[in-house]
């Protein structure tokens, strides 16, 4: 066995288990920090493959940035856990369901018929002057400009949603009211309060000099 394939299983051993970690995690917020290990290992194993690019973009844009803002509205949403709880349970049986049709098909597209080393061996090995970010722009804004695209509309609508999700509560929302900020005087911000003084506390105030 040699050292890159040594790589290839530690990486692959760690996507796993951080994937399994991130699904069966209670806590919304480690289970996104379990999503960035998955994230290293994956580029991990595209670096292996030569994809430098794909690697660096997913550390830089996943890891550095979506990931970032699912923290952000991690902490944003304050989701009541009685009321998940009581959802999750309502749905589980549908999304067993929906969970078994999925490993089916994957378990039907991604099996050794299709993606066995006979079938999809290793990626050759290139020169120096190689750019595999030529290569994918030439395959991404050609024969899947349209997949493309409806992958950035749907990133659209998923930044509309999580936007929606944290107002949708009418009562916290706050709102900025351009004509009172600029019709406001001085008397309006300031408020002077006549306060009396005890007699008591006067005579104490006395003694004591």
């Amino acid at each position: 066995m040699t050292f890159e394939q040594i790589l290839f299983y530690v990486f692959s051993f760690w996507f796993v288990a951080a994937s399994l970690a991130m699904i069966f995690s209670r806590n919304a917020a480690k289970a996104a920090l379990f999503l960035i290990l998955s994230f290293f290992s994956a580029a991990s194993i595209w670096i292996l493959l030569e994809a430098e690019f794909l690697a660096i973009t997913l550390i830089l844009v996943y890891v550095g940035a979506v990931m970032v803002l699912f923290l952000f509205v991690i902490k944003m949403l304050n989701i009541d856990k009685s009321t998940l709880r009581a959802k999750f349970t309502g749905y589980l049986p549908l999304g067993l369901l929906v969970a078994l049709v999925i490993i089916a098909e994957m378990a039907l597209v991604l099996g050794g018929n299709q993606f066995g080393l006979d079938e999809v061996p290793a990626p050759a090995r290139v020169g120096a002057d190689y750019s595999n970010i030529t290569v994918l722009a030439m395959q991404l804004y050609t024969d899947y400009v349209y997949p493309f695209e409806l992958a950035a509309v749907l990133l659209l609508i998923a930044i509309i949603a999580a936007i929606t999700l944290v107002h949708r509560n009418e009562i916290s929302r706050k709102k900025q009211s351009i004509s009172e900020q600029v019709s406001v005087q001085a008397k309006d911000r300031m408020r002077l309060v006549s306060i009396s003084i005890p007699s008591a506390v006067v005579a104490d105030e006395e003694d004591e000099k």
